[in-house]
């Protein structure tokens, strides 16, 4: 744990199992959150851990004025209780910048003084890794990627490797617009957290490699992954998103919208005709799937 960084209220005294659902309150949760939502959830229920609630509203630019308590409505319609208090990145800045000072003291981070224009958007080519430029002040903060192979084994995906020094390269950790990236802001999250099991979308895999790093870099416990499928769109085949405006989840009728979500997570229908007995039946499905050790 880093210096100045305390365990969140609701962390348990056993740290066997704490898992977490984040969801971005860029709008309502839709289908594919729902299913990560579930799955997250019958993680830690099965595990008997404890499941907490994070709202990552660190990217304000598209933070959606009150849709975190839509977020937090439509799990309670589902019966998706988490345990604790709710946390926002956005309190957590502290957190942050704590985290970046302990990585320039330990040359782990760089700054960069070069625009999006110039990086082409594409894997960062390192012009400032040796220090800036005459002429250039520091816009945003890289991490200092080492070179190898990362692997790791995903619950789900089964083993996983790659080479971040070349297929991501030195990524941001604050960004020029003074606002601190995700990649960042998950980690320390977690680390603060105490999360043991990370539960999410496959789009995220490609983060994992990349944030391992950075937990090691801090000094932080390594969490178990399970990445999920994505739920696409039948008539794009696009992945469902809020971008692509994906249409808000109906959880006003509970037991339809889990059933969709067990589906779509690409398991058999379950016999149940209630909420609850959906959920606790489910849970038994779910141990048998992914037992933990």
């Amino acid at each position: 744990m880093l210096p100045g960084m305390t365990a969140d209220m609701g962390a348990p005294s056993y740290p066997s199992y704490i898992g977490r659902f984040a969801p971005s309150p860029s709008g309502p949760l839709h289908a594919g959150s729902i299913a990560t939502a579930l799955a997250s959830w019958l993680d830690a229920r099965a595990a008997d851990g404890l499941w907490l609630l994070r709202i990552e509203d660190i990217d304000t630019p598209r933070t959606v004025a009150g849709a975190d308590r839509i977020i937090m409505q439509q799990l309670q319609d589902l019966g998706l209780h988490w345990d604790g208090e709710p946390v926002w990145q956005s309190r957590r800045q502290t957190l942050y910048a704590n985290a970046l000072t302990y990585l320039r003291a330990s040359h782990a981070v760089y700054g960069c003084g070069c625009t999006r224009r110039e990086t082409g958007g594409g894997i960062y080519p390192g012009t400032c890794r040796q220090g800036l430029p005459p002429g250039r002040t520091a816009r945003a903060w890289r991490f200092r990627v080492p070179s190898g192979i990362e692997t790791f084994e995903d619950r789900w995906q089964g083993i996983q490797k790659q080479d971040v020094e070349h297929e991501a390269g030195d990524f941001i950790l604050r960004r020029a617009d003074a606002l601190w990236a995700y990649q960042l802001a998950v980690v320390v999250d977690d680390g603060a957290q105490g999360i043991t099991h990370v539960v999410r979308g496959t789009d995220l895999l490609d983060s994992t490699a990349r944030q391992r790093m950075l937990c090691r870099a801090l000094g932080l416990s390594l969490p178990v992954m399970l990445h999920t499928p994505l739920v696409l769109d039948p008539a794009s085949g696009l992945k469902l998103s809020k971008q692509n405006h994906a249409p808000a989840a109906d959880t006003g009728r509970a037991l339809e919208t889990l059933r969709q979500a067990w589906h779509d997570l690409g398991f058999a229908p379950l016999p149940a005709t209630q909420r609850d007995t959906f959920l606790a039946t489910a849970i038994l499905h779910w141990q048998a799937r992914f037992p933990l050790s």
